[in-house]
This record gives structure tokens, sequence and C-alpha cells, in this order.
């Protein structure tokens, strides 16, 4: 098995959290001279001028980036007319942020359920969404809000002409039982 073809996976599919050292040498399941010199063989690969990528160590954590001579190339993809569309995930960010502003980026993972911070990276380059102060919680994570170009963007004059939520009582929800009600015989 190619293990440094592993550690390019594992890496990949890790994304901007990236993977710690110890979670590398327990997936691969090796010790840790032989883990340190896979990851330096790896981060060789990609230091070739042919790469778009590095690979970087934060604190304990490894991950890939891109090269920083890339940059301006990036900033003109990610704010290309062409990249305009709001993928799937992107308009979920946004209406938990529209409806539940200001809103920490943790609080907007414990409701989709998955990471957003990507996603919440790119609606703050879009100008969708900005950073409107921190919170009080431990460690004072950034709150986010909409802007005024997301109320351009979808058309609205303002946050109150967002259609209205018909949600669920959590009273409501604990008072049905939802097997009773379906499978009582009559």
């Amino acid at each position: 098995m190619n293990l440094i073809s592993v550690l390019e996976s594992l890496l990949f599919v890790a994304g901007d959290e990236g993977v710690s050292f110890k979670t590398i040498m327990d997936i691969l399941e090796i010790e840790e001279v032989p883990a340190k010199k896979l990851l330096e063989d790896l981060a060789k690969e990609f230091e070739n001028s042919n790469h778009g990528i590095i690979l970087e160590q934060f604190g304990t954590n490894y991950k890939f980036v891109t090269k920083r001579e890339n940059k301006k190339y990036i900033q003109r993809l990610v704010e290309s007319e062409e990249n305009d569309y709001l993928s799937q995930s992107a308009l979920e960010i946004l209406a938990i942020i529209a409806y539940n502003e200001p809103i920490t980026r943790t609080s907007i993972d414990a409701i989709r359920g998955v990471n957003s911070s990507y996603g919440v990276r790119k609606l703050v380059l879009k100008e969708l969404i900005k950073e409107v102060g921190k919170s009080d919680l431990p460690g004072r994570p950034i709150l986010y809000g909409t802007t005024d170009r997301f109320l351009d963007y979808f058309g609205l004059t303002s946050k109150q002409d967002l259609p209205k939520l018909n949600l669920v009582e959590k009273a409501d929800i604990d008072e049905t039982n939802l097997f009773d009600s379906k499978y009582k015989e009559d």
C-alpha cells in the first residue's frame, strides 16, 4: 500500500481542519519516526513548482494550503461573476444566519450538523455576511450577520421581508406520541 497516497487523501478530505499528527499515526498504524518521514516526503513532493498547494503544519495539525504566489488568481476566482451562484450549503448557511443573527460558526455547524467553515468564509468573501462582533462564550468566537449586499442579492428591502417561518414548538413535539398517532388501531 502506498502510504504517501493515503496520507494525501486524508489531508485532502480533512480540508481546512487538517489532521493531527497523532491521528495520522493512528489511522496509518505507524510509529512517530515513519510518520514524520512520510510527512516530510509529502511536503517535498508538493514543494515542486508545478504544484499549486503545499503541506503546512499548524500546531499539531497538518493541512494543504495554496501557495502564496497564487493569491491574486484565487481572489479572481472568488470574485468572478461566473462563480456568482450560491450552492445549496451556502444557501443553508445564509438562511441560518439571516434568521438567527448574530450567530457563531459553531452554532451554524450545530444546526446543520456539518462543518460550515468553508461556506462561511466564502460568504464573507462574497460580502453576503460579515463579522458583527464577538460572543461572550469561551474563546470569544466571531458572531456573523447578514449585510446590505445580502438584501440586494435577494431583492429584499429589510430583514422583515424574509418569509416567516412556521416553527413547531418544542412543547407540541413533546406532547405528540408519533407511534400512537400513526399506528393506533381504530
